[in-house]
């Protein structure tokens, strides 16, 4: 099933914390590419594109309440989740005190134990499974929470993706497989890797209601996620949502794009950037205007260098630290 129509009906404020929340995240991304290009930082992958699916799908969840198990391009949705630009910045540099691993894990492998946001590891689909046995303790224990873990499309070829999905189908489990299809899995086309239209057809085989969505629009995507959410509360089981999106800079930072898409391509991509669309939209709606824009861009310019400094001023790890707390220490056992 395809949704087209935008029918969410949000208060001012929260249509303004959206796109505070996307703003925000394109301006940290774009200041990882900097730091890359400066040697400050060894590696940056990017959600440059995807910022209005990812903050869409988080403001349909009950943050802080709901368990959410993202993948590695998803800045935008964590920090609707509560991650800071200073978490964010300590984790690209690897600085003690980020959040995710204390600085142990490559950047934009994300945790957040205040919010309920649980990291993956490097193969991509793993969290999947993670996903539907987090449900499968949900249920178990009657609670009214759900776990929303997200993809990109490529990761729907894997097959720890379909044993999750398909669990949690059988199990009626309260999950939200959100797949951000960008089109490309690293250098290969979706027609490459997949011989349906959509992600979302693959529900079918599974016994799971399968919806596409415009990624570009924050309100198709909240849409859809909380009806998926809401069938989870309900007992109804998992849902899969595809959000169509549009990944405008190459894989990461080591990756060269220019080898398997053309410059028509992404600047086709550009002209519909999720950004500028949604702030041109809250503007005809006199939700945003000129003036309350250009504060956003200062305050967010602020927070970027804030941020900057001083995670460039905090301390790297101390050796000692490097096995805690990977181990459990001092296990009494009876």
């Amino acid at each position: 099933m395809v949704v087209t129509g935008t029918e969410a009906k949000l208060k001012k404020e929260t249509l303004r914390e959206i796109y505070w929340i996307m703003l925000l995240a394109r301006r940290l991304d774009e200041r990882a590419w900097v730091l890359h290009r400066q040697g400050k930082i060894a590696f940056h992958i990017s959600g440059i594109g995807h910022e209005a699916a990812q903050v869409g799908a988080a403001f349909a969840l009950r943050r802080g309440h709901d368990w959410v198990l993202p993948y590695y391009r998803d800045l935008a949705m964590t920090l609707a989740l509560g991650l800071t630009a200073r978490e964010f910045a300590l984790g690209l540099m690897g600085k003690k005190g980020e959040p995710s691993s204390g600085g142990r894990q490559m950047p934009s492998h994300w945790s957040l134990r205040r919010a309920n946001v649980v990291s993956h590891s490097s193969p991509v689909a793993t969290q999947t499974s993670h996903a539907a046995g987090i449900g499968l303790a949900i249920k178990m224990r009657g609670d009214d929470a759900v776990v929303l873990t997200s993809v990109g499309e490529g990761s729907t070829s894997q097959g720890e993706w379909y044993e999750g999905v398909n669990w949690a189908a059988v199990h009626r489990l309260p999950v939200i497989f959100f797949v951000e299809n960008n089109r490309f899995a690293i250098s290969v086309p979706q027609e490459h890797q997949m011989a349906v239209e959509n992600a979302a057809d693959k529900a079918a085989g599974l016994g799971l209601p399968g919806v596409t969505v415009d990624g570009l629009d924050p309100l198709q995507v909240y849409q859809a996620v909380a009806a998926a959410a809401a069938r989870a509360r309900a007992g109804e089981g998992p849902t899969l949502v595809e959000a169509r999106v549009f990944r405008m800079t190459p894989h990461s930072s080591d990756d060269d794009d220019r080898t398997y898409r053309t410059r028509e391509d992404v600047e086709a991509m550009k002209a519909r950037d999720p950004l500028g669309s949604f702030r041109e939209f809250l503007r005809s709606q006199s939700v945003l205007s000129a003036e309350v824009v250009a504060e956003m861009e200062a305050q967010a310019k602020q927070q970027v260098e804030q941020a900057v400094a001083f995670a460039e001023a905090a301390p790297y790890p101390e050796v000692s630290e490097a096995a805690h707390p990977v181990y459990v220490e001092d296990v009494h056992h009876a």
